[in-house]
C-alpha cells in the first residue's frame, strides 16, 4: 500500500511539475526566459526524490550505507544531489551550458571534479572528466573520475558505478539503489 501511495504521489509530482514546466517562470514581475533541457539534464530529472542502497567500495570491498537526494532547484533549471556515503556528505550538481550539461562534483576527497556526458540513453547516463575543465593531477590529488547511473525496474532502482582515482590508484565503486521517496 505504502508503495502505491509512493507511486501515485511521484506521478502527481511529476504532473505538476510539467504543468509548471509549461507556464513562464515569473520572479517578482519579471518573467525569466525559457529554458531548454539537454537529454543528459531530463534523464537526471528521472532521479528526482530520495534513494537509499549499499554500496560496495572496490578498494576494500567494504559495504557501506549510502542515500541520495536529487532535487530541482533554479527555476528548474539546476538539479542538486546530496548524497551520503557512510555518513559522510557531498554535493554534486547538474545544470547545462549552451545545451550541454555540466556536472560538479563537490567531494569528501577535497576535489571538485567537473563532467561532461560521455553517454546518455533511455536508462542510462555516463560522465566522464572534463579534461577542459579540471587541473587534477592523479599523482598527489585524489578525485571521481566517472559516474553512470542505469535506470531499473521501471526507474524505481538503478544501479550506480564511478571510478575514483585514490592515492593514484584507479578504483571502482558500485551501488544498487531503490527509489524510497
Amino acid at each position: 500500500m505504502k508503495k502505491l501511495y509512493l507511486s501515485l504521489m511521484v506521478g502527481l509530482m511529476v504532473a505538476v511539475s510539467a504543468h509548471a514546466a509549461d507556464e513562464p517562470l515569473v520572479i517578482g514581475e519579471v518573467t525569466m526566459p525559457a529554458v531548454q533541457s539537454s537529454a543528459a539534464f531530463k534523464q537526471v530529472q528521472k532521479k528526482l526524490g530520495k534513494w537509499e542502497g549499499k554500496m560496495t567500495q572496490g578498494l576494500t570491498g567494504a559495504v557501506i550505507d549510502v542515500s541520495y537526494e536529487w532535487r530541482l532547484t533554479s527555476g528548474g533549471n539546476t538539479i542538486t544531489e546530496t548524497l551520503v556515503e557512510d555518513g559522510v556528505e557531498m554535493l554534486t550538481t547538474y545544470s547545462d551550458d549552451n545545451g550541454e550539461l555540466v556536472v560538479k562534483h563537490y567531494c569528501a576527497l577535497g576535489t571538485q571534479p567537473v563532467f561532461s556526458v560521455s553517454s546518455v540513453s533511455d536508462t542510462e547516463l555516463a560522465l566522464a572528466l572534463d579534461e577542459s575543465a579540471n587541473d587534477l593531477h592523479a599523482e598527489h590529488e585524489s578525485f571521481v573520475t566517472s559516474m553512470k547511473w542505469t535506470m531499473q525496474n521501471d526507474n524505481d532502482s538503478m544501479l550506480f558505478t564511478n571510478t575514483v582515482m585514490l592515492n593514484g590508484e584507479l578504483t571502482e565503486n558500485s551501488a544498487l539503489l531503490t527509489k524510497v521517496d
